[in-house]
């Protein structure tokens, strides 16, 4: 029964695609498509390999994006949504289940020049599977707060241009790869304040693999526990 309402489930969903289209910086909304850098459409990356992992299409380059200035410790929100502005629809289709992460990734000069190669992202944020016995998973927080997730800029980051990753896996059809849909929103930003930390680092792409637990999975065969790529978060 739970393989044939995944399938459904699949078919109803094919084209239910979604963006990152807002940031909020303490509670301070910064304008639709403000500081991020917008891909041509609202597809999925599916290949763990491609450089579209790292800032989705299109994405290796902020020329033209302004970079907005956060202080270390700030709480930035990132807000998704299916179509181009707020609609009223469930902001990333209830169907889509899994995990949301969000990386962080310190510019040699401005952000916008940053292309995020190499082994250069923190996590800061992991989500996944929140309540097995319901099936809750991050997600569906996200769709519940009208599309939007927090995070806290850990205060110990050293001040500079960053890149602020964040990350959605929709496993809905993840029982095979390339099954798993990455969907994925940078914005630029500057850190003042801050602190010397040195945090771990991973690159984007390169430490996702295709037979990650989290990545080839089949969430609707009783899961009871997920791992989500990518690594432990960095505690700061």
């Amino acid at each position: 029964m739970k393989l044939a309402l995944s399938i459904l489930a699949s078919a109803a969903l094919a084209n239910a695609h979604f963006t990152m289209q807002y940031i909020w910086v303490n509670g301070v909304d910064q304008g639709l498509n403000t500081n991020i850098r917008i891909p041509p459409n609202n597809n999925p990356v599916t290949d763990v390999t491609s450089t579209d992992l790292t800032c989705n299409v299109n994405g290796l380059s902020g020329s033209g994006v302004s970079t907005v200035s956060i202080p270390a410790g700030a709480n930035i929100t990132f807000e998704w949504h299916q179509h181009a502005q707020r609609t009223g629809e469930d902001p990333i289709s209830g169907g889509h289940k899994g995990a949301v992460q969000v990386y962080v990734a310190k510019a040699p000069s401005t952000a916008a020049s940053f292309d995020g190669q190499g082994a250069v992202w923190t996590k800061i944020y992991s989500s996944g599977l929140l309540n097995p016995s319901t099936e809750q998973w991050a997600t569906d927080v996200v769709n519940a707060t009208q599309g939007k997730h927090s995070v806290v800029i850990p205060a110990s980051l050293p001040a500079g241009d960053y890149l602020l990753r964040a990350e959605i896996i929709a496993l809905h059809v993840a029982s095979s790869y390339p099954g798993a849909q990455f969907y994925i929103g940078c914005a630029q930003a500057t850190i003042t304040g801050g602190g010397s930390a040195s945090p771990t680092k991973i690159s984007l792409p390169g430490a996702y693999k295709s037979t990650d637990p989290g990545i080839t999975v089949n969430i609707y065969n009783n899961l009871q526990n997920y791992t989500a790529p990518g690594g432990a978060v960095w505690s700061g």
